[in-house]
């Protein structure tokens, strides 16, 4: 028996596809996230919640992935960022590290034909000196053949943390002005030192599997990002989800310390 909605326009649906259509035409082109990041959670607890191993919870969230970047691309965002593996995501057990490298490699390759297909431009930040030959091997193979595509920028954040970046940022910075190659100390200096310096500034942050957390994410980028945690585990954010978390972001009023009346007067 096909569900109807209720009054206040909550309800499921037979055909998923419907409401998804009608999400869809709720989202206006022009109001969509410039930057999109996401961070990726839940792969191990959808996993267990399913009598599964680990690796196939992290296997099901790298076909979620897949389907968020194909609809990000085809909806128009510009700069897509996923937090792939964290620097402290080294401190897992080793059989799953290695794993979750193999995943990535095979990822990477399986990916890539995709992006030259849909004129996706391949990105990541994070210390890639960290990561196994093998798999830094398909990130630069990525990245060259990708290089010339003007489409969405896809990054992937790789043995990646927020504080390690400023650290490193302000090493990096304090270096050049000690050897007279760099003078200021503003922020706009310093953002030149992250790993994000050639992209925007996120404005929209998913969070999946209800954590409220930022975990060391993009902490100086995220300043004035709006944030979303919906309660749904990484595989199971289709796009059905993803139009539901950008009709979110196109309901939130943006005032960078500006007030309101300021923000809808254009001032």
């Amino acid at each position: 028996m096909v569900k109807s909605p209720n009054p206040c326009g909550e309800g499921d649906f037979l055909f998923p596809e419907l409401t998804i259509r009608a999400v869809m035409h709720k989202l206006k082109r022009d109001k969509l996230p410039h930057h999109l990041a996401i961070i990726m959670d839940g792969n191990g607890r959808w996993a267990q919640e399913r009598l599964l191993r680990r690796i196939v919870g992290h296997q099901k969230g790298v076909e979620a992935a897949t389907r968020v970047v194909d609809e990000c691309s085809r909806q128009g965002i510009a700069f897509l960022t996923l937090f792939a593996f964290s620097a402290e995501n080294w401190l897992r057990p080793k059989t799953e590290v290695q794993a979750l490298m193999q995943l990535l490699k095979k990822y990477i390759k399986a990916e890539t034909p995709r992006m030259m297909q849909n004129n996706v431009r391949f990105n990541v930040i994070g210390n890639r000196d960290d990561l196994p030959p093998d798999v830094n091997l398909v990130v630069d193979e990525a990245l060259a053949r990708t290089s010339a595509n003007t489409g969405m920028v896809l990054t992937l954040a790789l043995s990646y943390g927020g504080r390690q970046e400023i650290v490193r940022a302000a090493r990096l910075m304090a270096a050049d002005i000690a050897a007279g190659k760099a003078t200021g100390d503003d922020e706009a200096l310093f953002a030149r030192y992250l790993y994000t310096s050639d992209l925007p500034e996120p404005d929209f942050l998913i969070r999946t599997s209800g954590e409220m957390r930022i975990s060391n994410f993009l902490l100086w980028q995220l300043a004035y990002t709006e944030l979303y945690f919906p309660d749904v585990n990484w595989p199971d954010f289709d796009k059905e989800q993803l139009h539901k978390a950008l009709e979110v972001y196109q309901s939130r009023e943006r005032r960078f310390g500006r007030t309101s009346g300021q923000v809808q007067n254009g001032k």
